[in-house]
C-alpha cells in the first residue's frame, strides 16, 4: 500500500492511564492528486482507562469510520454520538470529542477533493459534525462502513475499497484550476490581504469570494487568518516545552491579538489550553510531521 506506519509513544498525562496511538499513513495515488491529505487509519488503546477526550483544531472537510468504541463529537452547536461513520465540514472551531479503544480509518478533503466528491457548498456545512449516513452531503460514502468498520478485514482489503469508492465517485470540476491557485496562494502565506490573494489566485475579488464560500468553506480574510494560526499551533504542538512567544506566527502584531484569535478558533485562552493533556492529538500530530511532512491538514499543500 506504500503507507508509512509510525506508534506514538505513550501520551503525557496529569492522571490516569495513558494510551497508546499507533498512526498510519496512506499516500493516495497519483491519480488523486490534490483531492485528499491522506487516508490515515489509526488504532487507539487506552488500556484499563476510559475514554480519552481531545481537540481537534481547525481542520478541512473529513469523513471518519469507526471500528470498537464510537465517539462523542461537538463542534459549536452541532454533536455526533453512537455513530460509526462520521462526517465534518471544513471547520473554524475546535472539534471537542471523545473516544474509547478504537480502530479508525480517516479521510481528508482537500479543497479541490471537495469539488469532485462533494455536491454541497463548502459554506453551508462550515463547523459542523454530523452521521455521515444521515446527511446528504455524505451518504454516498457511507457503504464503505461496511468494509472499513468491520474489525475483520484486513488492512489491504479496506485500503483497496476506498480507491474503489473514491475512483467510482469521482467527477471532474470546472473550477479545479482556481481552486488550486488560491489553494496554493493561501499555504505560501505570502498574502496579506484579500486583494493580495485575488491577485495570487488571477481573479477578482468577487470570484474569489464565491470559490472559497463554495469549495473553501469560508471567506478569504477568515481562510487567511486560519492559516496564521495553524502555522503558530503546529509550531507550539511540535517543540515540546516551547512558550507561546516563541511559536506565535510573524505575522501577528502582538501576544494580544494572538490570545483573542486562540480564543476565536478554539474558543479558549492559550494557556487554558496549554494546560489540557492531548493524548490523542500530540501524538498524531508529531507521527503526521514525520511520515507526511506537516503536522495538520491545514498545511497540507494542493499538490505533492
Amino acid at each position: 500500500m506504500g503507507d508509512i506506519e509510525l506508534v506514538g509513544e505513550p501520551a503525557r498525562s496529569t492522571g490516569g492511564a495513558m494510551p497508546l496511538v499507533r498512526s498510519r499513513f496512506h499516500p493516495p495515488p497519483e491519480r488523486f492528486e490534490g483531492c485528499f491529505t491522506t487516508f490515515y487509519h489509526l488504532d487507539l488503546d487506552t488500556g484499563t482507562g476510559g475514554p480519552v477526550e481531545d481537540y481537534l483544531q481547525p481542520e478541512w472537510s473529513n469523513i471518519r469510520f469507526f471500528a470498537g468504541a464510537c465517539p462523542e463529537a461537538e463542534i459549536g452547536t452541532s454533536r455526533v454520538e453512537d455513530t460509526r461513520f462520521t462526517a465534518t465540514g471544513p471547520s473554524s472551531r475546535p472539534c471537542h470529542f471523545r473516544l474509547g479503544t478504537s480502530r479508525m480509518w480517516g479521510i481528508g478533503f482537500l479543497p479541490v477533493g471537495w469539488a469532485r466528491f462533494i455536491e454541497a457548498d463548502a459554506e453551508s456545512l462550515a463547523n459542523v459534525v454530523c452521521d455521515g449516513a444521515a446527511h446528504p452531503a455524505f451518504a454516498r460514502f457511507a457503504p464503505l462502513a461496511g468494509v472499513l468498520c468491520d474489525p475483520e478485514a484486513t488492512l489491504e482489503e479496506q485500503y483497496d475499497a476506498i480507491l474503489e469508492a473514491m475512483d467510482r465517485l469521482m467527477r471532474p470540476n470546472r473550477d479545479e484550476p482556481k481552486i488550486v491557485r488560491v489553494h496554493q496562494a493561501l499555504v505560501s502565506g505570502e498574502c496579506a490581504t484579500v486583494s493580495q490573494l485575488a491577485d495570487a489566485g488571477g481573479m477578482s475579488i468577487r470570484t474569489l469570494e464565491r470559490v472559497c464560500a463554495r469549495y473553501f468553506g469560508f471567506t478569504p480574510k477568515l481562510l487567511m487568518r486560519r492559516q496564521r494560526f495553524m502555522r503558530s499551533l503546529t509550531a507550539f504542538m511540535l517543540r515540546e516545552g516551547s512558550r507561546w512567544t516563541e511559536a506565535m506566527d510573524g505575522e501577528y502584531h502582538d501576544q494580544a491579538q494572538f490570545s483573542r484569535e486562540f480564543r476565536e478558533f478554539m474558543t479558549m485562552n492559550p494557556s487554558e489550553y496549554a494546560a489540557l493533556d492531548h493524548p490523542i492529538l500530540s501524538a498524531f500530530m508529531e507521527a503526521r510531521a514525520k511520515a507526511w511532512g506537516s503536522a495538520a491538514q491545514t498545511l497540507d499543500k494542493p499538490a505533492r
